[in-house]
């Protein structure tokens, strides 16, 4: 009895010294940590609308999308996003069985926000997580059909640019698909390209044609990243050597 006396006060020392948690702070904790993470993953200088950022954090594990504010992440304060997430701990001190909780966070997204910035502690709105519809599909370059359709120009002869100009009228493509032909040598090269997001490598697809060949490829991904120069008409006329 009397060495129980004279731990209670250390107990309460060290409890009121802050040294031990309760599992409930402890959970609370591991559930900011879920937030945090979620705000290092859409974390990004890349410019993003606010659905765009809101679908990036309903996908990451563990979070819930509450409310999303803001246009954009580079347009006047970015987008505010608040998530939901879950945390649980255990402490024999205080609890005989492991606490879970359930807490709300703001989540800042800006050029001006910091790396690994701690997320704010909100209520949680009174209403059901948010959903987004999947993000629409680039159309499709036309591989086969443009091998296909190319002009074949035979040996000594010369390729007609006019020409290539019909084949890709005759496509019919869909009107998200750039394309830029240009003739060089005797030769015309062809580039077709999907408007990429400045980050990503982007699509893209390229043909020549030649007398005596007539080719279409795909860039590697290296060369299709930005400032790679793969997505060009001249890597169209004079192809980049492949990375080694």
């Amino acid at each position: 009895m009397r060495r129980l006396l004279l731990l209670a006060p250390l107990l309460l020392f060290t409890a009121g010294c802050g040294v031990v948690q309760s599992s409930e702070d402890k959970a609370a904790d591991a559930a900011r940590e879920v937030a945090r993470k979620a705000g290092e993953r859409l974390y990004s200088q890349r410019p993003r609308t606010a659905e765009e950022v809101g679908r990036s954090a309903s996908g990451l594990d563990g979070v819930e999308v509450l409310r999303v504010t803001g246009t954009s992440t580079h347009e006047g304060d970015g987008v505010d996003v608040v998530v939901r997430t879950s945390g649980s701990a255990y402490n024999g001190w205080f609890d005989l069985e492991e606490v879970a909780v359930r807490r709300c966070f703001a989540v800042w997204v800006s050029p001006k926000s910091e790396w690994r910035e701690d997320p704010r502690d909100v209520d949680c709105p009174d209403s059901p997580p948010l959903t987004f519809a999947p993000p629409p599909e680039p159309p499709r370059l036309p591989y086969e059909e443009l091998r296909a359709k190319l002009p074949r120009v035979p040996e000594g002869g010369q390729a007609d640019e006019a020409a290539v100009h019909r084949t890709l009228a005759a496509l019919d493509l869909h009107p998200a698909i750039r394309t830029r032909v240009k003739a060089d040598g005797g030769r015309v090269g062809v580039l077709l390209s999907v408007k990429g997001n400045g980050f990503d490598a982007q699509d893209c697809l390229l043909a020549r044609v030649s007398p005596g060949a007539t080719e279409v490829w795909v860039p590697s991904r290296i060369q299709r990243m930005p400032g790679e120069g793969g997505c060009t008409i001249d890597n169209a006329l004079d192809p980049i050597p492949l990375p080694h």
